[in-house]
């Protein structure tokens, strides 16, 4: 295991110079174990090669994102496939989510007409509400937020997008909810 290791952290210093065979040389040993980690944890064939795929991907695009001195390169990998296994699985409960949401649009025969009047000014209250607090964030804030809510992008995807760490993410969206909700706590 431990000449495994070393050779790791060569064909990955080959793969920080753009050397192709490095790349295929670190699929070849890897691939069938993070396919096997994300079909796992996504319990689907088809999402399990996107995540494995999209993990891939962000090893190319990023290999310096590897630190050998933190562990191992397969830590590394199949850590990187389990982080993008939850935000599919995360993003793939929203879709199923909205779908039901949008299959149950019908009011229901008992329902109260006045109810609903009710509820739908208030929902005019309050989306004005959280226009005006999202107006009151920073830009690189309300980016982030817009990206995630709107735009339906996982924190990772944002990372990449705005080419900006991880961390830097996380950081301005948390800062971003807190403001907000302060902001419509202020306004009830």
């Amino acid at each position: 295991m431990q000449d495994v290791a070393v050779e790791d952290v060569e064909l990955h210093r080959r793969l920080v110079g753009g050397d192709r065979g490095a790349f295929d040389e670190l699929y070849r040993r890897y691939s069938g174990i993070a396919f096997g980690l994300a079909r796992r944890l996504t319990a689907d064939a088809s999402l399990a090669q996107d995540v494995v795929h999209d993990a891939y991907m962000a090893l190319w695009r990023a290999p310096e994102a590897y630190d050998p001195t933190r562990g191992a390169f397969r830590t590394f990998l199949l850590a990187l496939v389990h982080h993008r296994a939850v935000d599919v699985i995360r993003r793939e409960e929203r879709m199923r989510a909205r779908t039901e949401k949008a299959a149950n649009l019908e009011p229901s025969v008992d329902e109260d007409v006045a109810d609903a009047v009710t509820e739908e000014s208030f929902l005019v209250v309050r989306r004005q509400q959280v226009r005006e607090a999202l107006g009151d964030l920073s830009p690189d804030q309300r980016q982030v937020l817009e990206m995630a809510y709107f735009g339906g992008r996982t924190q990772v995807q944002i990372a990449e997008e705005l080419q900006i760490p991880l961390g830097t993410v996380k950081t301005r969206t948390f800062a971003a909810l807190r403001k907000l909700r302060a902001a419509l706590e202020e306004t009830e």
